[in-house]
C-alpha cells in the first residue's frame, strides 16, 4: 500500500515530536553545565550569559567523582561479566537438554521479574549484616556485596534472553559438531557461542546498565566508600546550596563511556534482542 500524505505528514510530525523530546532535555543539560551557578539558580535561560567550563573542573573536587566512576565501573562490569558467564551455561543447558523440572526451573527463572526489587532488600541486608558479625566476610558496604545483589536481577533475565536466542541458532549445527566428536563443552564454545554473540552482547549490555543506573540497592548497600555514580551525585546537593551546573556536567561526563560502548554495540545488541524473539 502506498503511503498518502496524510500519512506522510503524520509521521513527520510524530517523528519530530519525539526528536524535540529527547534533544530539548539534552540542550538544556548541555547549556546549564556551562553556565554559572549564580545564572542557573537565576531563572531558566537557552543560553547562558557567560559560558565557563568551570564546572566540569570543579564538579571532581565537590564529590569524589573519580572513586564514585571506578566504583560504578567495577562493580558493573564484574556484574555484567558474572551474568553472562553464569548465564550462558545455565541457557545452553535448558535449551539444547530435556530434564525433570525443565519447565517449572525456566518459570522460576522468569517469575522473579514480578516482584519489586524493595522486596529484597531487607532480607539481603540483613544476610549481608549477619554473615559479616559470624564469619567475618564484609558482604555490607562492599563491591563485592553489591556485585552479588545486583546478580540476583541481572541473571534471571540474562538467562531467560539467551535460552531464547540459542533456540533459534539450529540443532544441526550441534549434531554436526557431534559426528565430528565434539562433547558439549566444545559444541558450545565452538559451535553455539560464535553463533551467539549478538545475544550474548545484548545480555552484557542489559546487565551493566542494570548495574550501572541502580540506585535502591547501592544507597543502602554502600559507604563512602564503595558508593557508586548513582547514589554519588546526591553529593552535589548540600544543606545550604545545590550546585545544578556541576550536577549537569558530572551527568554528561559520566554519560559519556556507556553512550560510547552503547552506539560501538548497537548492532549486536539490536540483533540480540529482535533473532531470539522468532523461531
Amino acid at each position: 500500500m502506498r503511503e498518502t500524505a496524510g500519512e506522510r505528514w503524520g509521521r513527520r510530525i510524530v517523528l519530530t515530536l519525539l526528536t524535540l523530546f529527547v534533544v530539548i532535555p539534552l540542550y538544556v543539560m548541555v547549556t546549564s553545565a556551562a553556565k554559572p551557578l549564580q545564572d542557573v539558580q537565576n531563572g531558566f535561560t537557552w543560553w547562558p550569559s557567560r559560558p565557563t567550563l568551570q564546572p566540569f573542573i570543579d564538579m571532581w573536587s565537590t564529590v569524589p567523582l573519580a572513586r564514585y566512576l571506578v566504583n560504578s565501573l567495577v562493580v558493573s562490569s564484574i556484574a555484567a561479566v558474572c551474568s553472562v558467564a553464569v548465564a550462558i551455561f545455565a541457557a545452553f543447558a535448558v535449551s539444547r537438554y530435556r530434564f525433570r523440572g525443565r519447565g517449572v526451573f525456566s518459570v522460576t527463572v522468569l517469575s522473579t521479574q514480578m516482584f519489586p526489587g524493595i522486596l529484597f532488600l531487607l532480607p539481603l541486608f540483613l544476610i549481608y549484616v549477619n554473615l559479616g558479625n559470624a564469619t567475618g566476610i564484609e558482604l555490607y558496604a562492599s563491591r563485592t556485596g553489591l556485585v552479588i545483589t545486583y546478580l540476583t536481577f541481572s541473571l534471571p533475565f540474562s538467562i531467560w534472553m539467551l535460552v531464547g536466542y540459542f533456540d533459534s541458532i539450529p540443532r544441526g549445527l550441534d549434531e554436526a559438531a557431534q559426528v565430528d566428536g565434539a562433547g558439549p563443552l566444545r559444541t558450545l564454545f565452538q559451535v553455539i557461542l560464535p553463533a551467539a554473540v549478538p545475544g550474548v552482547v545484548a545480555v552484557t549490555v542489559y546487565a551493566f546498565m542494570t548495574a550501572w543506573g541502580e540506585v535502591l540497592f547501592a544507597s543502602v548497600m554502600t559507604d563512602e566508600g564503595s558508593r557508586t555514580l548513582a547514589v554519588g551525585l546526591q553529593g552535589y546537593s548540600t544543606q545550604f546550596n545545590v550546585y545544578w551546573n556541576q550536577i549537569m556536567a558530572a551527568s554528561l561526563v559520566v554519560s559519556i563511556p556507556v553512550v560510547v560502548g552503547f552506539l560501538a554495540l548497537q548492532r549486536y545488541f539490536v540483533a540480540g534482542l529482535t533473532a531470539g524473539a522468532v523461531k
